[in-house]
């Protein structure tokens, strides 16, 4: 199922083809010309989404969204694609899409990128030099030559907690023991335990909790990649996204709320537990309340790679604002191979060392 979709391009004043968004910089420029349109200030703030007015609102299940339809205005082609902005598969023109918010939710914010090519290449030369065990030719994936910069929908969570919870208060004690040793009397001090019911309240305010919004590249590298400077983040404007590819979220904001109360839990318990007091602490429930939820959708920015190697692709991600790398990496066998040589060799030649030095 697919739709055709207004859309958006942005063509060069100098020269008529369509310009991209340029990383690091706050211009729109021609990748032919290379004529620049600086990208005016609206004025406008990020904005975070009411939680409890949201649900209320009616909205399509992203499993029933359609495919966009791309109309090229360059060369006519049409192109299909999932993604918010793309390239004309057949040109390669930027093409935007303009989002209808009565059957999406459309991003607040976007964190625009500013690690251009040349950084791409010396932050993936980077991390293939440390990998150890690494193929020799893992190098050549610092040439990125083939990487896309991709936009990934991610969901931020404001909120505002109360926990009730019950546990136990531990409190170590000590007593002196006599025992017998080697027909000598002695002493010494033995810790005990005093267990103690605890309950209590505790609160705390959490800001721009980060859920993935899409399931199209593995959460543990999106974990790999953070922290990210959200405070940079930008209110949502179609000209960060030409000359990039974005994807459209496919994990629905309520799944996102219960990925994020997943994530706050461990953080709340540790609250509980330093309430608790004592020298060591048991939580046994804990019940939360959630206050003044707020949310909003935003688009990260990561430069996505794939290196192939003995038939086997893997992939790499970048973060397009700080050049942290994550992703997957071959190992090379015949480096394994030496290396246990290697270490077997030594310990048989220190091994030789001190056997002739004893027999000397």
């Amino acid at each position: 199922m697919s739709t055709h979709v207004a859309q958006q391009q942005y063509p060069c004043a100098g020269c008529g083809a369509n310009v991209e968004f340029a990383p690091g910089t706050n211009v729109l420029q021609c990748p032919y010309c290379g004529h620049q349109t600086a990208l005016q200030a609206t004025g406008q703030q990020v904005r975070e989404r009411d939680w409890a007015q949201f649900t209320g609102l009616p909205r399509k299940p992203v499993a029933q969204l359609a495919k966009h339809v791309f109309r090229c205005q360059n060369c006519g082609a049409q192109t299909e694609s999932d993604a918010i902005s793309d390239r004309c598969r057949f040109c390669g023109a930027a093409v935007v899409a303009q989002l209808d918010a009565a059957d999406q939710v459309v991003p607040e914010a976007v964190l625009p990128f500013t690690l251009d090519k040349r950084q791409l290449r010396e932050a993936l030369g980077k991390w293939a030099s440390s990998r150890w065990f690494a193929p020799s030719g893992l190098k050549k994936v610092s040439e990125a030559e083939s990487a896309k910069s991709t936009y990934l929908p991610h969901w931020t969570y404001d909120t505002r907690t109360v926990s009730h919870y019950q546990g136990r208060r531990a409190e170590h004690y000590y007593v002196t023991e006599t025992y017998t040793e080697n027909g000598e009397t002695k002493t010494r001090q033995v810790q005990k335990t005093r267990w103690y019911p605890a309950s209590g309240t505790v609160g705390r305010d959490f800001d721009d909790v980060l859920v993935a919004g899409t399931t199209k590249v593995t959460a543990e590298h999106l974990d790999a990649l953070e922290p990210w400077p959200l405070t940079d983040a930008q209110p949502y404007r179609p000209e960060y996204l030409a000359g990039h590819e974005t994807l459209r979220y496919d994990v629905e904001p309520e799944a996102g709320l219960d990925t994020a109360k997943r994530k706050i839990a461990p953080v709340i318990e540790q609250d509980c537990r330093q309430d608790i007091g004592g020298d060591e602490q048991r939580v046994d429930r804990v019940d939360t309340q959630y206050h003044d939820v707020t949310f909003k959708l935003m688009l990260l920015p990561v430069w996505i790679a794939c290196y192939l190697y003995a038939g086997r692709a893997y992939n790499i991600q970048v973060n397009g604002r700080t050049g942290e790398v994550a992703g997957e990496r071959p190992y090379s066998a015949g480096k394994i191979a030496a290396a246990i040589i290697g270490a077997v060799l030594l310990i048989a030649a220190i091994v030789f060392f001190v056997v002739y030095t004893r027999g000397r």
